[in-house]
């Protein structure tokens, strides 16, 4: 299975904003040597916009593609749909419940058995959720020692559709999202225009 192994920070660097989460991520962004010195084209814009986005979530460019199909045949804004889609994936609610520090980790955590969904083990990380399915860290595992820290050290994104149970070490889907809930600084409308072409 393919997996984004490239480095975190200087993606970050090239795409202005801190996809990876890390505290340190944007620490050298403001240096000369970082600053662009040439003018965005139309089209370059709507690439940067998609390659956030797919950074955002640690997915490949095929993925991606399947996931705006998706969205395509959703009602309202094909943009708004495409995000909400990636926001249910499990190894992202994994990432937003606190279990991980990083979408890596958390996919890591997921394809390594470690998370149950609704009392079953699913290792699959594209797995969609729904209302009401509990994401839960495996027996077993809650004896990891950074699992652990993880969940109960870290607040992790105290976004209103995830609700987090510290005592059972799990969260819930409490509902869908709304996309100006969802926190990435992305224009979900150029990604559109770049997949229209």
């Amino acid at each position: 299975m393919a997996t984004r192994r490239g480095p975190r920070f200087k993606e970050c660097r090239r795409l202005g904003v801190n996809v990876c989460g890390h505290p340190k991520a944007m620490k050298r962004a403001g240096a000369p040597a970082f600053r662009t010195r040439r003018k965005q084209t139309e089209y370059g814009k709507q690439l940067t916009e998609k390659q956030k986005l797919k950074a955002y979530y640690g997915i490949l460019e095929k993925q991606m593609r399947r996931y705006y199909d998706m969205a395509k045949k959703k009602e309202g804004r094909t943009g708004d749909a495409l995000v909400l889609l990636l926001e249910r994936r499990l190894d992202n609610a994994v990432y937003r419940l606190g279990f991980a520090n990083s979408i890596r980790l958390a996919r890591q955590m997921v394809n390594h058995g470690h998370i149950l969904v609704n009392g079953k083990k699913i290792d699959i990380p594209s797995y969609l959720l729904r209302e009401g399915d509990v994401v839960t860290l495996r027996e077993k595992s809650r004896s990891n020692v950074q699992f652990r820290a993880n969940f109960l050290g870290s607040p992790g994104f105290h976004v209103p559709y995830y609700e987090k149970t510290e005592e059972t070490f799990s969260g819930t889907l409490v509902r869908y999202p709304l996309r100006s809930e969802v926190p990435i600084e992305v224009n979900d409308q150029l990604i559109i225009e770049y997949y229209s072409r």
